[in-house]
């Protein structure tokens, strides 16, 4: 599901994550933190192969209560993250929380995504950690968390949280060495049952005569609300006007739900001060954007106030449109296509293809190399959602027969495209005996040929998606002239992914995918439409820390959806 928050931490984010649109909604646009969540790409993917079990797709929000205190200035920075214990005892995470600054009683936003098998004793390890200044500006799926303070740990298995009336279930957190103690807190977990609607709100809020921030909470029938979304910090404006936020009616339920809005004025020191608020429905707000008029804002009572004071300011909605938020499988299932063209890297770094240590040493034996290996566990995946399973299959940075050395060759001679992971196998053998690796690394040419391909699509109006992947061994020479020709490709129906191959360090291919929250800028100051660029180091998958087909479909959903709404388009069978 799409999040109202960025998981930057740092600034004027830090008040529990910044603004940002969402994309969610409608079965979700895959999108999920490190690890795993329900993703109906994956899901499509093993259901058609017969392979699905019953589940309920749900989601979990935390907060805690009475943490340890780890700073000595401040107080703690608490980030929870959330693990399934897999059947042979190994922890798989499902996702982290923002961090919130200085609260040792902090309520998240960032909600945990389960999919709850009702056969499966499903078995959750939440740990709380103190993030430490230093890191603050990094986005927490990248956080290291031995790097981080423990604050405490606790587990209970799914089904204690379902079968309990109100869904919610609070536990005492303990220590590493399983000792339960009071003094470390505790964590109460909540949970609901996900609700697949395509209908959604996108409100544009403004006030008067006030400089916060605001944050909406979805009231709940047994009491107390649910944080869901949050604007960004408008400085030094007293009559601000916020970017727009896009409610899902999962997140509301309905238009008559009370919504309760909250004013804050921001504090660095993430002691945010609570101005006032006001409560309104989703139709209640509706009624305000039709009639111009704004809500009153009351001030939270106090001990020696028995009646609300209301405040000069006022809360305004300056924009408010229904729209249908459609998922990746309605495209799909309406007749979009994905196209997939692939590129291998035939450089000098990746060794002599006669030695046995080479990347590209054909082994005549049959065990596969590290790119015959890529090629066909990325081919099993991206295969199945090529409709007509024939690929655009390049080269680049090796030397032909003439001498010159080419950036984007065919890897099957005269003919461009090959039909299926077969063909992809036997081309890139063939390649192998007749082109010397050269160098040097130049992603440039084959980024722009793709999207030379998808523009030429665009222009047709044909409803396709293109997918170009870049098998490589890491080693960059053009990085710059890359994000010039990714910047330039962001606004085409076009997604890069980037398999690594080997043991070089990938720094590089993580700079491409803008996971840092911060979208890619060309020479020329052009800032990046959409994110398209996705890396996933092998070695990763090789040692059992993601499975191919979650990391390569991973943000795939995400990215289409991305363009797809961009441009206002709807699957085909919509009028």
């Amino acid at each position: 599901m799409g999040n109202c928050f960025s998981d930057v931490k740092g600034g004027q984010q830090a008040v529990g994550g910044g603004a940002q649109l969402v994309v969610g909604g409608a079965g979700g646009d895959g999108s999920a933190a490190a690890g795993t969540g329900h993703n109906d790409a994956v899901d499509y993917f093993f259901r058609a192969k017969g392979e699905v079990a019953l589940f309920t797709p749900i989601e979990l929000s935390l907060s805690a209560s009475k943490l340890c205190d780890r700073d000595y200035i401040s107080k703690s920075d608490p980030m929870a993250v959330v693990y399934m214990k897999r059947r042979d005892g190994k922890l798989e995470e499902l996702g982290r929380t923002e961090v919130i600054m200085n609260n040792l009683d902090p309520t998240w936003i960032q909600k945990i995504h389960v999919t709850y098998q009702f056969e499966i004793v499903q078995t959750l390890v939440f740990r709380v950690y103190d993030v430490d200044t230093e890191y603050h500006m990094i986005p927490v799926k990248m956080l290291k968390l031995e790097n981080q303070d423990f604050l405490g740990e606790a587990s209970c298995v799914v089904s204690e949280i379902v079968t309990k009336r109100d869904w919610s279930l609070t536990l005492n957190l303990r220590s590493r060495d399983g000792h339960s103690s009071r003094n470390l807190g505790t964590l109460t977990v909540r949970a609901e049952e996900t609700v697949a609607s395509r209908n959604a709100v996108e409100i544009t809020f403004r006030c008067s005569d006030i400089d916060p921030f605001l944050r909406i909470s979805r009231a709940v029938e047994t009491g107390g609300s649910i944080p869901i979304c949050k604007t960004e910090v408008v400085n030094n404006n007293l009559n601000p006007t916020w970017k727009p936020l896009c409610l899902t009616m999962q997140q509301f339920v309905s238009k008559e739900t009370p919504l309760v809005i909250e004013c804050f004025d921001f504090n660095s020191s993430g002691n945010h001060l609570l101005i006032g608020k006001s409560q309104k429905s989703v139709a209640e707000l509706e009624n305000l954007y039709q009639s111009r008029a704004g809500a009153k804002i009351t001030a939270p009572s106090s001990g020696f106030r028995h009646h609300e004071k209301v405040l000069r300011s006022e809360l305004f909605v300056e924009r408010f449109v229904e729209k249908q938020l459609y998922s990746f499988l309605d495209y799909i299932s309406s007749g979009f296509e994905l196209s997939f063209m692939v590129a291998v890297d035939f450089t000098a770094s990746n060794g002599n293809p006669r030695s046995h240590d080479s990347l590209h040493y054909i082994d005549p034996l049959g065990r596969l190399n590290a790119y015959q290996q890529a090629i066909m566990e990325v081919g099993e995946v991206i295969q199945f959602y090529d409709s007509d399973r024939r690929f655009p299959a390049w080269g680049f940075g090796g030397r032909a027969h003439n001498g010159s050395v080419s950036h984007c060759f065919n890897l099957n001679g005269s003919l461009a495209e090959v039909e299926g992971v077969e063909g992809i196998m036997a081309a890139y053998t063939s390649a192998l005996h007749n082109v010397t690796l050269a160098g040097p690394t130049l992603f440039g040419q084959v980024v722009n040929k793709a999207a030379d391909i998808a523009g030429h699509s665009l222009s047709c109006h044909q409803a396709k998606y293109y997918i170009l992947l870049i098998i490589t061994d890491g080693v960059v020479s053009d990085l710059q002239e890359t994000i010039n020709s990714v910047v330039r490709a962001s606004d085409l129906p076009l997604s890069i992914l980037i398999v690594g191959v080997g043991g070089a360090d990938f720094k590089s291919m993580e700079v491409l995918d803008a996971d840092n929250g911060r979208r890619l800028e060309s020479s020329t100051g052009r800032i990046a439409t959409r994110d398209i660029v996705q890396f996933v180091p092998m070695r990763e998958v090789h040692g059992g820390q993601i499975s191919v087909v979650q990391a390569l479909l991973e943000e795939l959903p995400s990215q289409f959806l991305s363009y797809v709404r961009s441009r206002d388009m709807k699957p085909l069978n919509v009028l």
